[in-house]
């Protein structure tokens, strides 16, 4: 099992694309009407890690959207079928399962307790790491884009149809997680160093690696901070980061265009270096960061600030 808590912090940007459309709203990007910030579920960067562990890692995954007759199988089914009715054989070979939990309603059978009888089998397993929804650390502004197919539609028809997709032309994403291991204790789930880096691989490759007509994007920013004590918890680490820019936030349109002001997350950092056992980064090229205006890669930023760094390195997909 992994040891000592995590913060996590994990950027990437999109370009003319909908990183995660609403299916209640025509699936438009999600944009918080107050701020005019686009937000991304968990689910949608969970998503992204299920895929990656199992079409480029070949890992177990318990939820990627099996089909049975035409139809998705649902959790309970799948635990059925699969593992016995036994959630906790299904927790053992399923790595997104022991990242990230998962609930079950299990029909109670003729062996069950008389505990599981009366609430009806239920079982709720938290997962050791759970992220907050993703934000834009700036404006956005939606855009619709209307086109035709070549193709025609249909039989006897000549021209193709119309098509229409709404999008934003840039976007740059924040996520913030943590990874607990006191959770993992609790739960008793055997998530392992080799779990979570695995998972960091995936959230890097796999976000530059899901290249549809829908996301074009990019990772730009990746850190794990690791404490000695385990009880130790900055929290909000993202709220430390600031996008600066000559252009308004929904005038961006590549990073080129602006610099993430590091300084506030230098210094908090700094300032908890005693508890901190070391911080691990993965920076893109084209993300300029900046410490009180001077240019600087955040590694070398910490470096400077006394605090042990290593760099996060994964070959290619």
């Amino acid at each position: 099992m992994f040891s000592g808590k995590r913060e996590i912090v994990f950027l990437y940007d999109v370009s003319f694309a909908n990183p995660n459309g609403d299916p209640i709203n025509e699936n438009r990007p999600r944009i918080d009407d107050e701020t005019d910030l686009l937000y991304v579920t968990d689910v949608r960067l969970k998503r992204t890690i299920r895929d990656y562990l199992h079409d480029y890692k070949g890992k177990e995954i318990f939820i990627y959207g099996e089909k049975e007759d035409g139809r998705l199988v649902t959790k309970t089914e799948r635990v059925k079928k699969d593992y016995n009715n036994n959630p906790y054989k299904a927790l053992e070979e399923c790595i997104d399962l022991r990242l990230f939990g998962a609930t079950f309603a299990l029909k109670p059978s003729s062996k069950s307790t008389e505990e599981d009888k009366t609430t009806g089998g239920n079982v709720s397993i938290t997962g050791p790491v759970q992220f907050k929804f993703g934000r834009s650390l700036h404006k956005v502004k939606e855009e619709y884009v209307k086109g035709t197919t070549v193709m025609p539609s249909g039989e006897g028809r000549e021209q193709g149809t119309f098509t229409e997709k709404y999008l934003v032309p840039y976007a740059l994403i924040s996520f913030y997680g943590v990874a607990n291991n006191r959770v993992a204790e609790i739960e008793g789930i055997n998530l392992t160093e080799e779990d979570l880096d695995l998972m960091y691989e995936a959230m890097w490759n796999g976000t530059k690696v899901l290249f549809t007509t829908s996301k074009s994007q990019m990772p730009r920013l990746l850190a794990e901070v690791r404490y000695h004590d385990e009880d130790m918890f900055l929290g909000e680490l993202d709220k430390y980061l600031k996008m600066v820019s000559d252009k308004r936030g929904e005038e961006i349109r590549d990073p080129d265009e602006y610099k993430l002001e590091i300084g506030p997350l230098v210094s908090l950092l700094a300032d908890n270096k005693d508890s901190i056992a070391k911080v691990r980064v993965l920076q893109d090229e084209r993300l300029k960061t900046v410490l009180d205006g001077e240019e600087i890669q955040l590694a070398d930023a910490l470096k400077q600030a006394g605090l042990e760094v290593e760099q996060f390195y994964f070959s290619e997909p």
